[in-house]
């Protein structure tokens, strides 16, 4: 699960840096591995990172830095089928305590909430009746004060040209419905206590 840490803790996890770039920790370790992170390696094989080697990344990738210990994270759920809130809804307080989550189940609503609620990630379906997903996307991103939030898009009609549509919009990833309860968290950057077996519907 993402933990809060101490602010004199000077050496993170590959899940912690997940947690404060907002991105997955495979993507941490691939980074790792590139040479675009310096970490360290612990007797036992295990990557550490030091907290001003992230802050370094952060400021020379123009990243948005989220610590760990500062708030929770916050998860904006966009989708026309009350089945899939109430799912993740559920697979979010079963799996990570320090996660907030809303639902949204229209565009407009949707709208209303990036501005109240301040979501770190907005997971947003494509096709809803009246403001799509795709002009969704494009609202957040071209408004300064919401551009740096993560949106995870996800579809029952993942066709090419609609991957390639959000994906130009500015969502950071496009999923296939169902998808994998797993998936999802670990694009997120969730290490769940326990990964549910439960997978999205349609």
């Amino acid at each position: 699960m993402v933990r809060k840490t101490k602010k004199q803790k000077g050496y993170l996890t590959p899940n912690e840096v997940a947690a404060m770039l907002m991105v997955s920790p495979t993507t941490i370790r691939q980074w790792a591995s590139a040479g675009q992170l310096t970490s360290l390696t612990t007797r036992g094989g295990h990557r550490r990172f030091m907290r001003s080697e992230i802050e370094r990344f952060a400021r020379q990738n123009g990243l948005t830095l989220q610590l760990p210990d500062s708030e929770t994270l916050r998860i904006l759920i966009v989708d026309d089928d009350k089945n899939i809130g109430d799912l993740l809804t559920k697979v979010f307080s079963r799996v990570a305590a320090s996660v907030d989550t809303m639902v949204a189940d229209n565009g407009f609503d949707a709208g209303r909430l990036v501005q109240g609620f301040r979501p770190h990630v907005v997971l947003l379906d494509l096709t809803m009746p009246g403001i799509d997903g795709f002009e969704v996307c494009q609202t957040i991103k071209q408004d300064p004060a919401s551009k740096a939030t993560r949106i995870l898009a996800m579809t029952g009609y993942y066709e090419k040209d609609n991957v390639s549509r959000i994906l130009a919009a500015g969502a950071g990833i496009c999923l296939a419905k169902p998808f994998e309860i797993a998936t999802l968290l670990d694009a997120i950057g969730i290490e769940p206590e326990r990964t549910p077996a439960s997978r999205s519907s349609d």
